[in-house]
This record gives C-alpha cells, structure tokens and sequence, in this order.
C-alpha cells in the first residue's frame, strides 16, 4: 500500500505516525505544497485538515481510498465518487478524547482555571486577586448533536450532577437527557456546547440572532467545527456581554490570524484544535490504529469500515 499523508507536523509526530504503520508500505508524510509529485502512485491519501478537490484526484489515478478524522468536510465527495475513490473517516475514535476536552475547557471556565494560574506565576500584590467562580452541579448543559462525542460528554454532565437537554436532527433516547428543540436549547442553557457535523445547514448556525437568544450568563463551547460561528458575530457578542464567554478549539480559519480579536478578548479561553489528539503535536495512536488497519482492510481486499461515499 502507497500511502500518502498530506499536512504539517514536526518530525516527532512523523516518527509516531511511522511506529504505527506497516514497514511494507511506503509511507510519504509531506505538506500541502510537497504533496504532488507524490499524488501519481498514491492509492490512500490522509489530508490532515487540508482540502482534497477535483484537482488532487485527477493527478491521483491509482487512489482507492480517502481517510480522514471524524470530519470530511474537506473532501470533494462527489469527485470523489467520480473518480470511484471510497472516502472513510473515523468516527467515534477520538469521541472521548473530544469530550473530555470540551469538559476540561467548560471547567477551566468555571473554576477561572487561566486566570489563577496566571495569579500564581506572576504575583503583585496579595490582595488584588478577584475573580468569580461557579459549580457545575446544578448547571444546565446543552448539547447540540448526540453523536459519539455529544453522547459523552452528556455522559460526564450527568456525572457532575448537570441538567442536559441536546438537541440532534434526529432525537436520540440517552437515558436522563432531554430532547428539545434549538431555541429552548440555546434560552435555557448555562453552558451550549457544538457537536455537530459542519454541512451547508449549519454554516454559521450560532449567529448575532442566535446569540440573542442565549442567556447573559451562558458560556459557549466549540469542539466541532469552525464554519458552525460566525465568528465577527460572536466576537462582537463577547465584546457587549450578549454571552458571558466562549471556549474555543477550532476556527473558521485555521490557524488562527494572529490579529484575530479572539485572541484578545479576556472571556475567551483557545486551544489550537487539538481536542482530538491527546497523545502529542497533531497525533493520536488510537486515531493512527484505526487509520492503518482501514487501510489494510483495502489492502487486502476487504470493504474498509464508515464508508462515506
């Protein structure tokens, strides 16, 4: 199997992603702007948060397989069935890598995690710590997609003694959540967070008048996609206090302007789109497993598993 990996990692993650794949394949780990002279005998591609169009597949002829992450958004799918390449991803490999990020992002919120921190390290005087703090317990979580990552983190809600509603295009029955729909979600939500796939239908789905309907005092998390917020809309409702703060691990454009207002908002806390890799710099093993005995399964003549196309 030639298989071809297309985005930007440093060469302690290239060692990682070789440990895990067979040394009877060839394997290329390159950048977007290295990738073509490899495209020609290249029969599985993984783009890693890169764009795979019309033009990737007609310089790829021998290509059998896309394999992509929980999301394909990515990928052209109609050329690809064009060009009859299958497209897979991942689902579900990552869901509790996901979740405990969200988790960790909305506690670090509530216990004011950043700015104790930064109290600690570079001290002034004694008596100027002020910060406001808050319990889980009691809280309503919302979640918006009961997919494998909004499942459990609804999970580990209820653990914490949260009331959770969700809202999913089509409601699921998870024991002690509440199915409702968008707008109570976002009117009674402490804590909103997205798992949701980014598709036409959610382009920009938190917006100014979506923002309005939240409560003063609601955090919002995004673990999903970037394109689900718009983000000048958010950005200015952090600024007027529409919502009292966000937490964010992916952007619209990635990654992230320097410029971006976001990164100087005071009730934002970032992370750089790293919820689905726990194990180091742009990896995980359990992702990087999956991947390669999918790839086998074509390999070997077998339907690889969560067909896309």
């Amino acid at each position: 199997m030639n298989v071809l990996i297309i985005g930007h990692f440093p060469d302690t993650t290239k060692q990682l992603i070789h440990s895990v794949f067979s040394n009877d394949w060839q394997l290329h780990i390159v950048t977007p702007d290295q990738a073509q002279p490899y495209l020609a005998t290249a029969e599985a591609i993984i783009p890693e948060h890169v764009p795979v169009d019309q033009t990737v597949f007609d310089r790829a002829p021998q290509l059998k397989i896309i394999q992509t992450g929980a999301g394909y958004d990515n990928v052209d799918l109609a050329a690809a069935v064009d060009h009859h390449v299958t497209v897979c991803n991942a689902a579900g490999v990552n869901a509790n890598a996901v979740a405990e990020h969200a988790l960790a992002l909305i506690l670090s919120w509530y216990k004011n995690i950043p700015y104790l921190d930064h109290y600690m390290k570079h001290p002034t005087t004694t008596d100027k710590l002020a910060y406001t703090g808050g319990e889980l317990h009691g809280k309503t979580l919302g979640v918006i997609g009961l997919g494998h990552v909004g499942q459990q983190l609804a999970t580990f809600g209820q653990a914490l003694g949260m009331h959770v509603i969700a809202f999913n295009r089509h409601p699921r029955q998870l024991a002690g959540v509440q199915n409702v729909d968008l707008s109570t979600l976002y009117a009674n939500s402490d804590i909103i967070s997205l798992h949701i796939a980014a598709t036409p239908a959610t382009y920009h789905m938190i917006n100014a008048q979506t923002l309005a309907q939240m409560k003063s005092s609601a955090l919002l998390v995004n673990t999903a996609r970037g394109a689900l917020i718009d983000e000048p809309a958010l950005v200015s409702a952090l600024q007027s206090h529409t919502i009292a703060g966000a937490c964010l691990d992916v952007f619209e454009h990635e990654p992230l302007a320097l410029d971006s207002p976001l990164r100087k908002l005071p009730n934002v806390i970032l992370t750089p789109h790293t919820a689905g890799l726990p194990d180091g710099v742009k990896f995980h093993e359990q992702r990087y497993v999956f991947f390669r005995d999918n790839l086998k399964r074509v390999a070997d003549g077998e339907e690889p598993l969560n067909i896309i196309n």
